[in-house]
């Protein structure tokens, strides 16, 4: 009983107000443009001109960036990713579930991570009818760059999602949860101390309400929705630095491993992994992933094919756009010549015919073949790496002649950290 009560007070969420809550999942329908329950607090706030106009701006972009694009990612992937795992990784995603969520909707749990603070969404009804106009309005701007490039841009994010009360990565968790069909059932702030395990909030009082634990230094919050077929799904979305300096004390790899072997996606992240400064974080998800899908701003090819691991490409490589010159890989270059097509824009060369796409399924070895990588397990095991193009190579890591082979209302947390600037940090979610 103790127990349940402290945790219905790290909510904010106290039992003898419950009642007069809007609960997460109204609060997100409203915030996406969606009518929330009729006897929900919120839908006194839906005949406003303002959130009927927000309507028919979300309900036009949505619908055409469906039409446009994630049907035919869900199509891609019902097509090419048919061993779906439990666990999904997308580093350097910012809030962007959307395309994780249509790339893998088999997925239980999804463990989203960038720099953006997780942020807070107040009781909307306490709010003024400006600031809520103003938080419909930050959210429009918000979305507008992934929705037509398929990408956040770092500059906008700076502005849009730390004005006012309600910020962060949150509420944009909240519009695409919404917008792709899940009922949110339950969301609360966790925090990681360095060996990955949850860390209980440090204050579960009436009158605080509860917050992340001021020791941790990775904080985060926890979704749990279901979908139309009722399945019960989790959602992590943790601020913390990839870097390598960043993840050797977050306890956040830590957190991820204990997970087990999972589905990776990487897209617009800066370059980010070309860089030893990000070696820890590549590492581990050669070492953790089963399937990687990734534009090519993710882990460079050569990492791959000195791992063993099969490799499919489709749409076009025409190398990194003008600010990343350094990036450019001629392997990539030799691998997309004859690569399936791609009949969506993705990353941050978004336009349909000019985007790529590089699916790496880890091989099983021959028998007899030497082990290229250590067997999947949820503790670090020692792997040898065989050098690109050793003749020690088994034939499975070589190149195939085609294609190698219930927030109802969250505590406040606090303010954002500066970025962190660095490597390629420019059009990534956040500068690193």
């Amino acid at each position: 009983m103790a127990a349940l009560l402290a945790g219905l007070l790290a909510l904010g969420l106290t039992p003898a107000r419950g009642a007069e809550l809007a609960t997460a999942d109204d609060t997100a329908r409203f915030l996406a443009g969606l009518p929330p329950r009729s006897d929900s607090p919120l839908a006194a706030l839906t005949n406003d001109a303002s959130w009927l106009q927000h309507t028919r701006v979300f309900n036009a972009i949505f619908e055409r960036e469906d039409q446009v694009t994630l049907s035919k990612v869900r199509a891609f992937a019902a097509a090419h990713l048919t061993s779906p795992h439990d666990t999904m990784f997308y580093m350097f995603s910012g809030p962007d579930f959307l395309y994780a969520t249509s790339f893998f909707p088999q997925a239980s749990t999804y463990v989203l991570a960038g720099l953006e603070p997780v942020g807070n969404i107040p009781q909307l009804t306490t709010l003024s009818r400006g600031t809520v106009d103003q938080t419909l309005h930050n959210l429009e701007s918000s979305l507008s760059t992934i929705l037509n490039l398929s990408f956040f841009r770092t500059k906008d994010l700076q502005t849009q999602l730390n004005e006012g009360p309600v910020f962060g990565t949150l509420p944009v968790l909240y519009v695409f949860l919404a917008r792709t069909g899940k009922t949110i059932q339950e969301a609360s702030f966790v925090s990681l101390d360095a060996a990955g395990n949850f860390i209980a909030p440090s204050d579960t009082s009436a009158t605080g309400g509860g917050k992340p634990n001021a020791e941790s230094i990775t904080q985060g919050v926890r979704i749990v929705f279901s979908d139309g077929d009722g399945r019960m799904h989790t959602l992590f979305y943790f601020s913390t630095n990839l870097a390598n300096d960043g993840v050797k004390r977050s306890g956040f790899l830590a957190f991820c491993e204990k997970l087990g072997p999972a589905d990776s996606f990487l897209k617009s992240a800066s370059y980010l992994m070309f860089s030893g400064n990000f070696a820890k974080v590549r590492s581990f998800l050669l070492d953790h992933s089963t399937t990687v899908l990734q534009d090519d701003s993710g882990i460079p090819l050569a990492y791959f094919e000195s791992k063993g691991w099969r490799l499919q490409p489709f749409g076009h490589y025409l190398g990194p756009i003008s600010i990343f010159p350094r990036a450019y890989q001629p392997a990539m270059a030799a691998l997309f010549r004859d690569a399936a097509p791609l009949d969506f824009g993705i990353g941050y060369r978004w336009r349909r015919n000019e985007s790529n796409l590089l699916l790496a399924e880890r091989a099983a070895p021959q028998v007899g073949a030497v082990a290229v990588n250590a067997p999947l397990t949820n503790t670090a095991d020692a792997t040898m790496q065989i050098p690109v193009g050793s003749d020690n190579a088994p034939a499975w890591a070589k190149l195939h002649p085609r294609h190698v082979e219930t927030i109802s209302r969250l505590p406040p947390q606090p303010p954002p950290p500066p970025p962190i600037r660095g490597f390629l940090g420019f059009f990534g979610f956040r500068d690193y």
